[in-house]
């Protein structure tokens, strides 16, 4: 069996996702967590074979998510199943040790088959991400100015336009509010904005959080 964990912050996306693996005979659901805090808990509880991670979720989110549990559980797999298809995400998801990306968009077969294929040691990117990124190739990548951020800039910008305070990053990111002050101006100065709001509307423009947030 492929002992599977699930990492959604909506509860409905979860029960709808576990119903579709329990029809797979050899996929079994070991645990569900809302955020990526709760998914290093249980991923330590319960040692699952693949994670299926949401990207954009409150606190660490799903980025800072796998590389925390790929650091303790390299031998793990993650899957990426994320609204988004546009750069950085993809790419910097790879990066940090996914072994699949879906988008919440595919078909039924599709979760299956990454789940299995990435059990076997084997990367899996979904159709659709798969044609974007190669139409993003031919485009060039230069016109998303957020690919140019670290690794620590990207956590702190999605913790902004989620709407987290300060003192909630600073705790958060076990960061001095001093430090993530400075990752704010460095945020503004790299991406061209001049407040928190010029940079959630840059952030939704761009594809990198979602409008109803």
């Amino acid at each position: 069996m492929i002992r599977t964990l699930l990492v959604d912050d909506h509860q409905l996306v979860r029960s709808g996702i576990r119903r579709i693996l329990e029809d797979a005979e050899d996929i079994q659901v070991v645990g569900e967590a809302g955020t990526g805090e709760e998914a290093l808990h249980l991923a330590r509880e319960n040692r699952p074979d693949v994670v299926l991670m949401d990207v954009n979720m409150p606190g660490i989110g799903g980025l800072e998510a796998t590389r925390k549990l790929l650091h303790v559980h390299p031998e793990m797999r993650i899957i990426a199943l994320t609204i988004y298809m546009d750069e950085p995400y993809p790419s910097k998801l790879m990066e940090a040790g996914a072994m699949g990306y879906l988008t919440k968009g595919c078909d039924v077969d599709e979760i299956i088959r990454a789940i299995r294929h990435v059990s076997r040691g084997e990367r899996y990117i979904g159709a659709d991400i798969a044609r974007h990124m190669a139409l993003s190739g031919f485009a060039g990548r230069a016109g998303n100015r957020f690919e140019k951020l670290s690794r620590r800039e990207m956590q702190v910008m999605l913790m902004i336009t989620q709407g987290h305070k300060l003192q909630e990053i600073s705790d958060t990111l076990c960061l001095s509010p001093k430090t993530v002050s400075t990752y704010r101006y460095r945020l503004y100065e790299k991406l061209g904005v001049e407040n928190d709001v010029e940079l959630t509307h840059l952030a939704i423009r761009h594809g990198m959080i979602d409008q109803l947030q």
